[in-house]
């Protein structure tokens, strides 16, 4: 089972419009809403592929009783930690080209009870868990090194953890070493403190990573697919064309993919696959939904497990 905790989750409403002027009055095309958050997503992604997982995250306010109705539609199991404030709304503005233009609220200021309420509820589903993912921002009132607290007891109870965020959060979490993380391509540049402009600065900046503890370097490059970097590999993954609909929560699809694929034994070079499968198939669906089975069979993905490193990003 796979275990994801939410600390700033949220409803995500997606606005569909014909192009963005700021400043001007826009008439939305379509709209939808979607339960968010980034480890949200990641059981959402898991569910649709029928995987066990569990997500935990506070919930508060008229938001909170909207994400436990829209999380029930969709079947995902949960523990929910009631907050007094209200989850937070994300909007996020869709162009017909995949242009997407986010609008994140900070979240509730969660207090000290409530914080380590989100703790114990995560590792006491740690005895049934192949993984513990924590993703995403912190609301205010959560320590910088929330996701370093959640490393350490999770490796007490020997149990693999993955990373997904920024920031001052992330940096912390790397001086516990957690198992996984998975920045995209800015997130690693701000982690080493360089400009990554080729496969080789890419694969470079990861293995600084995992010569600092990390055992497995998962980046994704946007249109130029993920490279997964461990002590023993370096592979490259990339799906042929799609037509775009929304980049949010593809980065959260791809890393379920990543974490299923791992559970299962699949090797480095598979599990990438999946991974860059099940990303690039939520970035052809609208708003932040999350693949399923048929939407993965229309993905077409090429591994390399010896990539020419001088490939420049963004080509």
């Amino acid at each position: 089972m796979i275990v994801t905790l939410t600390p700033n989750p949220s409803i995500d409403r997606a606005v569909m419009i014909d192009a963005l002027h700021p400043g001007e009055v826009h008439r939305a095309t379509a709209n939808r809403i979607d339960p968010g958050g980034k480890g949200v997503n990641v059981s959402r992604a898991l569910v649709a592929q029928g995987a066990e997982t569990t997500a935990v995250l506070p919930i508060g306010g008229p938001e909170g009783h909207l994400l436990e109705e829209l999380l029930d539609t969709e079947g995902v199991p949960r523990r929910s930690v009631p907050v007094s404030g209200a989850v937070r709304m994300n909007i996020s503005i869709l162009e017909p080209d995949g242009t997407t233009t986010k609008l994140n609220e900070p979240g509730p200021a969660l207090d000290e009870t409530e914080v380590a309420t989100l703790l114990d509820h995560t590792l006491d589903l740690a005895v049934d868990a192949d993984w513990i993912v924590g993703c995403g921002s912190l609301p205010p009132g959560v320590p910088a090194d929330f996701y370093a607290q959640l490393v350490l007891a999770a490796r007490e109870r020997n149990v693999r953890v993955a990373i997904d965020s920024s920031g001052p959060s992330m940096s912390a979490a790397m001086a516990a070493r957690p198992h996984l993380i998975k920045p995209n391509n800015d997130e690693l540049a701000e982690l080493v403190g360089a400009e990554l402009a080729t496969l080789k600065d890419v694969r470079d900046a990861a293995l600084t990573l995992v010569d600092g503890g990390i055992d497995i370097v998962a980046v994704s490059l946007g249109q130029d697919g993920a490279l997964l970097v461990t002590r023993e590999d370096t592979v490259h993954a990339h799906a042929h064309s799609v037509t775009p609909l929304s980049t949010v929560g593809a980065g959260d699809c791809m890393l379920a993919g990543l974490l299923h694929s791992l559970t299962t034994g699949m090797p480095a070079s598979a599990a990438l696959a999946v991974a860059v499968r099940w990303g690039t198939a939520a970035v052809a669906l609208a708003g932040s939904g999350v693949p399923s089975p048929e939407d993965l069979r229309a993905v077409d993905v090429a591994v390399d497990a010896s990539p020419s490193l001088t490939y420049r990003l963004g080509q």
